[in-house]
């Protein structure tokens, strides 16, 4: 995990998500899972510009061997580099796409549960009595 990743509320000193399943808690994993889900968006861009960059130099390098009249097995190899340095490129492309998604999921997640629960935390936590934690009438029975 990068040390780069903003303070989030909820999050222990360590970085790590408080214990139990308390609003605070959750709401602190799912922000460092969106802001984790863009670092690797960031990571594979980075990636994907740098891979195409080296396929369009190889395939510069199999034109200059062309024209030099190298051995076509080794300007195959140079083109065979180029085709895989692309495919790394456009993978790292889908990674984007699949990041980008778990930062949109993460967010609606996160702003679906601050409407439902944060004005049943700031009451709880306004009202200076002592609360049962979270899950407790789940586990007794004694709310349905």
């Amino acid at each position: 995990m990068s040390d780069n990743l903003p303070a989030i509320p909820g999050m222990n000193s360590g970085g790590s998500a408080g214990s139990g399943n308390g609003f605070l808690a959750l709401a602190g994993r799912t922000a460092k899972l969106a802001a984790s889900a863009l670092f690797l968006k960031e990571g594979m861009h980075l990636l994907r510009s740098h891979m195409q960059a080296n396929a369009n130099a190889a395939l510069r390098l199999s034109e200059m061997n062309n024209q030099a009249e190298v051995e076509p097995q080794f300007i195959s190899m140079i083109e065979d580099v180029a085709t895989h340095l692309t495919g790394v490129a456009e993978a790292s492309g889908e990674m984007v796409n699949a990041a980008d998604s778990v930062d949109t999921d993460a967010r609606g997640f996160n702003n679906a549960h601050d409407r439902e629960y944060r004005p049943g935390y700031e009451a709880s936590n306004g009202s200076g009595v002592r609360q049962a934690k979270p899950g407790y009438y789940r586990r007794t029975g004694r709310r349905s």
